[in-house]
Parts: structure tokens; sequence; C-alpha cells
């Protein structure tokens, strides 16, 4: 088994609000860290002071990026596309271990599922 934690469609469904807003937090932190006028202030920052308040925006955005991939982690949450919003969550099907897949912008919930080597091309409905 790759997981120590395997969930049930009903506990993987509970957790959508959550994974779904820990996804923006992601997003919104990973945006910050790509503004080009914080990075040029960054860049253009003495060497010495460690870049002052735009040094401190990336840091506060790495650290929030960080922070919410180790959420996913200890939730055994698989992250697989943050634009998209692509989700594995393990899970056990006759016994082998999947994953009950999801993309934010399937708004129904999970409906499909796929072998731990497969993929979103392999996915399969539930």
């Amino acid at each position: 088994m790759r997981h120590a934690r395997h969930y049930t469609l009903e506990e993987a469904t509970a957790t959508l609000d959550w994974v779904a807003q820990t996804l923006s937090r992601m997003r919104e932190a990973r945006d910050r860290l790509l503004d080009e006028d914080a990075r040029d202030a960054l860049t253009g920052a003495m060497p010495g002071n460690g870049g002052g308040d735009p040094g401190r925006a990336v840091s506060e955005a790495f650290l929030e990026l960080r922070e919410a991939a180790a959420a996913l982690r200890e939730r055994d949450v698989v992250l697989r596309d943050l634009d998209r919003g692509l989700v594995d969550f393990p899970a056990l099907r006759d016994d082998q271990e999947v994953y009950l897949c999801w993309v934010e912008s399937e708004e129904d919930g999970i409906g499909y599922w796929h072998d731990l080597d497969a993929g979103y091309s392999g996915r399969q409905p539930l």
C-alpha cells in the first residue's frame, strides 16, 4: 500500500470544501510569489536588507504555499494540478488501492476513480 490513509467516498466528499479553500489559498500565494511588481522591487532592494517589504511579501507567500501543501499531505490528499484543481484521494476498491479523482470544476462532487498508475486519462465513473 502506498498510502496509510484511505478515504471512503463520503469522507472524501466531506473534505471537498476544505480542499477547494486550500487550493484557493495556494493559488493566491503562488500569484503573490509571481507578482512582477514584488519581484522587481525585491530584485532592486539592497542585498543586505533581505528585500524589506517586498522580501517580506514574498516570504509570507512562500510560507503560506508551503503550509497549505503540507496540510494537503497531512490529510493524504494528493495534489496533481493546482491550476485545474485536480486532486486524488487514496481509497480502497475491491481491496485494491485506487484514487478517487476530483477536479474543482466538477460541481457534482467526486464522480470518478482510477488505478494508482493510470492517472487522469484512466478515470472511470464510480
